[in-house]
């Protein structure tokens, strides 16, 4: 556990407790035969109880674009432009949450990032696509 100490006005300090987490992907290329399907591996590890995992697609000399989030109920949400080829299911008994690629496309060709934080956003707690 990390340990942040917050000061308030009296000079008390509060102790929070903040959870380790940790996602993890391969780091190597992954080739795939255009119009064949593929999945990408992302593990994950942390002491929240109902996780989210979110996903992102960056391009060559580009941002990196929300693609969707995903939750144990399945009640998560997918940027329109990744809804018909892309899908991802959390399993939080084996903490993987595969993003699955259909048809895959020339176009598809990017780093792919999953995270338990969002990081693309607009000073909201929802996702933005740049």
């Amino acid at each position: 556990m990390l340990t942040l100490c917050f000061f308030l006005f009296n000079g008390r300090c509060y102790i929070i407790e903040a959870e380790e987490e940790n996602v993890s992907q391969p780091t190597e290329d992954v080739m795939v035969v255009e119009g064949q399907p593929t999945k990408l591996s992302c593990t994950f590890d942390t002491t929240d109880l109902l996780p989210y995992l979110f996903c992102y697609k960056q391009q060559a000399n580009g941002n990196p674009m929300f693609m969707l989030r995903e939750d144990i109920f399945g009640a998560g949400e997918t940027n329109t432009e990744f809804k018909e080829r892309f899908h991802a299911r959390l399993n939080v008994t084996v903490k993987s949450v595969p993003l699955t690629i259909q048809r895959v496309q020339l176009s598809d060709s990017a780093v792919y990032y999953c995270a338990l934080r969002p990081t693309v956003t607009t000073g909201y707690t929802s996702p933005l696509q740049i």
